[in-house]
């Protein structure tokens, strides 16, 4: 066959589109105004293409139709039908073109009963976008003359647990929506053409902003189109379900510009009154009644953890949090100095969370309250590690019913200022109420980071200074706990 001219929309594109019709148009024109991609997403990306390579062990001994440069999928067109009219029956990233509209499967595989698509995804489920696009490659490939006898989706086993080797076969999902594409398979040209149009128009569509920016995906171009929106505004008010786009609708922008008579619950309303008036809101009965539960000596903890869709070690679940590091700073009294200890998992020497508690078991000692910020995550990290270490069970345990937390005074709103910007994070309390201290001075400033350098340690593809990098993790780490101890303090102050 001859090579097609380039296409118009591609499934991506395609998709894009049905989120918002100007994000479509400004990929196409405008793709300068895309925003930089974070290292979570470029994480996310990472983690998708080795699940892709990892998937096609199911159907082992294809043909690769990537294309050479990422421009010329004309190249891989042709190169797919070759294949076909040779007579392979796997071929990975399988592409065809219809009417303008490009479409590359990740797998295509012939069987007795026919030519059946399988579309990877790195997720542990099935969502309506996947179902979605899955119906645009269906539509493309059939009108391209291949009939499909089925079409799946390829997912993380999320019930999966490592043993030994991975077992591909145990550790994906085949899940066919052939019904559910057939369903949709009727809207699907019509879709086309609105969104054909939009592109030979060359007219930027007029769209507002909306819950639509954020889903299904954040939107590349959300900077772009929100940059008339204060970087501190209504969409910060806390647990705002909705009313953030009804004050917004009503042309309200700040928290500050919303009437004192409007409908907010009680800790929405201490959120606006403190913006308003600039005054923060401190209940010290509330915050002495908590510091005396505490029981020294205290030990301040705090996790890091890494997951990978594809289980690291044994005993693991895909996307399975597993903690790799920890930081403890021990004070004896409330006016005593804090002493430091840490530990930080080597990935060269494989899993180490039998050798992390051990050393927190001996760290943390007999007695004294554990306190922590965000109690849910620690607990469960720790019950995670009684199960998958039963040994060790009675003394996590222990560990366990000595845990306090140090957000809830923050969480219930008994100490507001306007500086926490209506979020209780410790990155958002340390600077409001120790300004000297804050994480900006670190290589490494918030918890994703950590968590994706080391799952790509743990991985074998990082590219940077490890012994530096490790470095940097033990201060980020570090800072987290001697943060706490400076809240802990301004609390006494009180």
């Amino acid at each position: 066959m001859r090579k097609p001219d380039p296409h118009v929309l591609s499934k991506s594109t395609f998709m894009s589109g049905l989120q918002c019709e100007k994000k479509l148009f400004l990929n196409k024109y405008q793709r300068h105004l895309k925003g930089d991609l974070t290292a979570a997403q470029q994480a996310i990306f990472s983690q998708g293409t080795a699940v892709g390579d990892l998937a096609c062990q199911l159907f082992p001994g294809g043909v690769d139709c990537t294309p050479a440069s990422y421009f010329d999928f004309q190249a891989a067109v042709v190169k797919t039908h070759e294949c076909i009219n040779a007579g392979e029956t796997v071929i990975y990233e399988a592409a065809f073109q219809f009417d303008g509209v490009l479409a590359a499967m990740d797998m295509l595989v012939k069987s007795d009963e026919g030519w059946k698509a399988y579309e990877v995804k790195s997720s542990t489920s099935v969502s309506d976008t996947y179902r979605m696009d899955a119906s645009l490659q269906y539509y493309v490939i059939t009108n391209s003359g291949i009939p499909l006898k089925d079409i799946a989706i390829v997912h993380i086993n999320n019930q999966y647990t490592k043993r030994g080797e991975i077992n591909i076969q145990e550790l994906f999902t085949i899940h066919s929506i052939h019904e559910d594409v057939l369903q949709r398979l009727p809207s699907i040209p019509s879709e086309i053409k609105r969104l054909k149009d939009i592109i030979t128009d060359k007219k930027e569509p007029s769209i507002p902003i909306g819950p639509h920016c954020t889903s299904p995906y954040t939107c590349d171009f959300k900077e772009h189109c929100w940059q008339k929106i204060p970087a501190y505004s209504v969409f910060d008010i806390k647990y705002a379900r909705g009313v953030d786009w009804k004050l917004y609708q009503k042309g309200i922008l700040k928290t500050s510009d919303i009437p004192d008579d409007y409908p907010l619950n009680p800790r929405q309303k201490i959120q606006v009154s403190a913006d308003k008036t600039g005054v923060s809101i401190i209940d010290k009965n509330e915050i002495s009644s908590f510091l005396e539960t505490l029981q020294y000596p205290i030990y301040h903890l705090d996790f890091e953890t890494f997951s990978t869709a594809v289980p690291a070690y044994n005993n693991s679940r895909p996307y399975q949090q597993l903690v790799f590091q920890y930081s403890l700073h021990k004070q004896e009294t409330s006016n005593s100095n804090a002493e430091h200890f840490e530990f930080l998992a080597d990935p060269a020497l494989g899993d180490q969370r039998e050798d992390l508690i051990k050393q927190m078991i001996i760290d943390c000692g007999d007695y004294g309250d554990i306190l922590v910020y965000n109690i849910g995550f620690e607990r469960g990290k720790m019950n995670d590690l009684a199960i998958q270490f039963p040994k060790y069970a009675n003394a996590l345990q222990q560990l366990i019913s000595r845990l306090k937390d140090l957000m809830l005074p923050f969480q219930q709103k008994h100490y507001y200022t306007p500086a926490m910007k209506g979020s209780y994070s410790i990155k958002h309390v340390l600077p409001a109420l120790v300004p000297s201290l804050s994480y900006n001075d670190l290589e490494i400033k918030e918890g994703g980071t950590a968590s994706n350098t080391f799952s790509q340690m743990v991985q074998g593809n990082f590219e940077g200074n490890i012994s530096q990098t490790r470095l940097h993790l033990l201060k980020y780490c570090e800072r987290d706990t001697w943060a706490m101890v400076k809240i802990l303090e301004k609390l006494y102050q009180l």
